[in-house]
């Protein structure tokens, strides 16, 4: 007797001191024990689980003797039923059902219950990471192929089944080397033998520009990467396939349009020597001859001889202007300065010493110009002409031209205003195009070269030239250059980007 009575309070005080909750039910579901373990876990009191019932824990539990249920236990085993606490919440919890026996022969079930939110918790994050993994996979713009270590294919992605024309049943358990052409398809095994006896590399984790074979046979281009990963005890490698076939065609037509531009930078240069030598040269010639006849027969010609003698040596000196400013066109552009830091406060004054204005016309620099990193020679181009536009066209009996700079974020953004005639606004756009002038040529001696010049070279700098006019009142032309890093310049003169 004393032996029953030890047996049972060694029972008792083990259940009570567990960590792990544990219940003692009766065939009938009722409640006989539960430790402190078993209350925190589903929220009682901690003598609050007397007169319980094991349904108001383990509601989808079904003991010998309860009948038919979800959950229907036996004799030991782990099963997974949804736990209830006491505020009616539901929770996931893996029971083990063990029978026992009294020695007065009296049927009990002991139940150990253990919460299991954590694990599902993981198991459900490990299954939505693999849908996120299967999302990119099966959306992949690129080819996903995964192999084992003997190569053969254990993935095959639908972009994979696009690129290479091959459904994925056709493909599972073959060696990869089906998606390769000769000869790299007999030597695919012998790599992959090697790299796995050496660890040397040539592909995996470093990429590279390869061919693949489609299922119809034909051979693409593609970019290959590949990366090795351990699956357990396994060695896996996952090839990412990029078909480059429609990058290597716009390369070939690059590479083609590159040799025809360079053919014509060629011609363009002989053209330029031609038009220099051949064509001035003559030019030169009858300007001489027209120089002697003036002074050798101006008393025995007439007042209208000795014009047309006069419009003959301006026509030439018009030719040969146009000659010089196509060739400044198509210098620009081809034949490159190094640039260097312009001092352009000193190289506008040059240029309107050069200019020599007329008296009547005042020229003057309103703000200190900038030191910029630029070609020297095309920044006197587009000054200087902006300038001798002004001064040329210029239709006031006090003339005023006015250069100003002020800085425009990473730019600075010149200005050239002039209180001359003006320029209507439909012809903003024609005084930019080749050869185009807006005065009579025999009034004003142009070549209308000027301002294209002024236009390409600033497009060489990302800037463009704009103009706002009155007319009768004055045009102002608008451009911008990069500023550059030379602050000491800027400092001394009082200014800042």
């Amino acid at each position: 007797m004393k032996d029953h009575i030890l047996e049972s309070q060694t029972l008792d005080w083990l259940i009570r001191s567990a960590k792990e909750a544990i219940v003692i039910s009766d065939a009938q579901g009722r409640l006989a024990m539960g430790n402190d373990a078993t209350a925190r876990l589903f929220g009682h009191e901690a003598d609050g689980l007397a007169g319980l019932h094991l349904s108001d824990l383990l509601p989808d539990l079904r003991v010998d003797g309860q009948g038919e249920g979800r959950a229907h236990a036996t004799d030991a085993e782990f099963l997974e039923v949804s736990g209830r606490r006491a505020d009616g919440t539901a929770f996931p919890v893996e029971v083990c059902v063990s029978p026992l026996t009294t020695h007065w022969g009296l049927p009990l079930f002991m139940i150990s219950i253990r919460d299991i939110r954590p694990r599902k918790q993981a198991e459900q994050a490990v299954r939505d990471n693999e849908a996120r993994l299967r999302a990119v996979f099966d959306t992949a713009v690129d080819a996903i192929v995964t192999i084992d270590e003997r190569g053969s294919i254990e993935r095959f992605n639908p972009a994979a089944v696009r690129i290479f024309g091959y459904t994925e049943a056709e493909v599972l358990g073959r060696n990869v080397s089906m998606l390769m052409p000769s000869p790299y398809q007999e030597m695919h095994d012998g790599y992959l033998d090697h790299y796995l006896r050496t660890g040397e590399k040539k592909i995996i984790g470093i990429g590279r520009e390869v061919v693949g074979m489609r299922k119809d046979g034909t051979v693409f281009p593609m970019d290959l990467a590949v990366a090795e990963m351990r699956v357990g005890d396994r060695r896996m490698f996952t090839g990412m396939v990029r078909d480059i076939t429609e990058r290597k065609r716009s390369e070939a037509e690059y590479a083609q349009l590159l040799r025809e531009v360079t053919s014509a930078n060629e011609e363009l240069t002989n053209f330029a020597y031609i038009v220099s030598h051949d064509l001035k040269a003559p030019l030169r010639g009858i300007s001489s001859l027209a120089s002697w006849l003036m002074a050798d027969y101006a008393d025995k010609l007439d007042d209208e001889g000795r014009e047309h003698l006069r419009l003959l040596a301006g026509r030439v000196h018009r030719m040969s202007g146009l000659i010089d400013g196509i060739l400044e066109y198509s210098r620009i552009g081809r034949i490159k300065e190094a640039r260097v830091p312009v001092d352009l406060d000193l190289l506008v004054r040059e240029i309107i010493d050069l200019l020599a204005p007329p008296g009547h016309i005042q020229v003057s620099i309103d703000d200190p110009l900038p030191v910029v990193v630029a070609e020297r020679t095309r920044m006197q181009q587009v000054f200087q002409n902006l300038i001798s536009n002004a001064i040329k066209y210029m239709d006031k009996p006090q003339g005023i031209v006015r250069i100003g700079c002020e800085p425009a974020g990473e730019r600075w953004r010149f200005s050239v205003a002039d209180n001359g005639p003006g320029i209507e606004e439909r012809h903003h756009e024609r005084i930019f195009q080749l050869f185009q002038t807006l005065a009579p040529r025999d009034r004003i001696e142009s070549t209308g070269v000027g301002l294209t010049l002024v236009k390409k070279i600033l497009e060489m700098y990302g800037s463009d030239v704009t103009l706002q006019s009155v007319v009768g009142a004055g045009t102002t032309f608008y451009f911008t250059l990069p500023a550059s890093d030379n602050t000491q310049a800027r400092t001394e003169r009082g200014i800042s980007p």
